[in-house]
């Protein structure tokens, strides 16, 4: 593992890292952010290669935890929805995206408390794993600070209202099927064992290469 100053994608952090379990910190625009295993970075640079590794891993949102970060920034895109037609499935990710959005420090306001349960559901860091039923607001509220610093405050609903409270699950250390019934983790219990044992090899190796670091190798 090298150590870049500006990386074309990080690592994602996989079921089982402690990190994905802790409350991220708040942040700002200006802050200077280090992704373990690699050079400082401004959180521009952070986010633009934070989109670029959710894009590489064919993803709707990316938060901060989900690269080692504990701080309250995420990701997400709004794609063209071509699915129906099956068209445009050829077509590079980025060229489908109607929107993108970085947002620090965001916060969810539930303005239709009607739950949904009918799209299903992933996250890229439990790979291989998507479920129905995850309960969400059908439409939710977000303010949050932009990485020019500026205020803003967007709505959401359907999908992309359920991306962004995945995504701000996340910087509170909760993960999607925290919000099923636990007999549904119980059922992935082969999976999430060998999830869980790449993330160790992964923790192990990197501390590793910080000690490497440390000792100017």
């Amino acid at each position: 593992m090298s150590d870049p100053a500006s990386p074309r994608v990080y690592p994602l952090r996989l079921y089982g890292d402690p990190v994905l379990r802790r409350k991220a910190k708040p942040l700002q625009a200006t802050d200077t952010l280090t992704v373990p295993g690699f050079d400082p970075q401004t959180v521009r640079q952070v986010a633009d290669t934070m989109l670029e590794t959710m894009f590489e891993a064919h993803g709707v949102g990316l938060a901060a935890p989900q690269i080692g970060l504990p701080v309250r920034l995420f990701v997400a895109v709004e794609y063209e929805d071509d699915e129906e037609e099956n068209e445009g499935q050829d077509r590079p990710l980025k060229s489908r995206v109607l929107r993108d959005f970085v947002m620090l420090n965001p916060v969810l306001k539930v303005i239709d408390k009607k739950k949904d349960r009918s799209y299903q559901e992933g996250c890229l860091s439990i790979p291989g794993i998507y479920e129905e039923g995850v309960p969400r607001a059908r439409a939710v509220q977000v303010s949050y600070t932009d990485l020019d610093g500026v205020a803003r405050v967007i709505e959401a609903d359907d999908f992309l209202a359920r991306v962004f409270q995945h995504e701000a699950d996340h910087l509170d250390g909760v993960l999607f099927l925290d919000r099923l019934p636990a007999e549904v983790t119980e059922d992935y219990r082969k999976e999430l064992l060998a999830i869980q044992q790449k993330s160790r090899t992964f923790l192990n190796d990197l501390a590793a290469h910080e000690r490497q670091r440390k000792a100017g190798l």
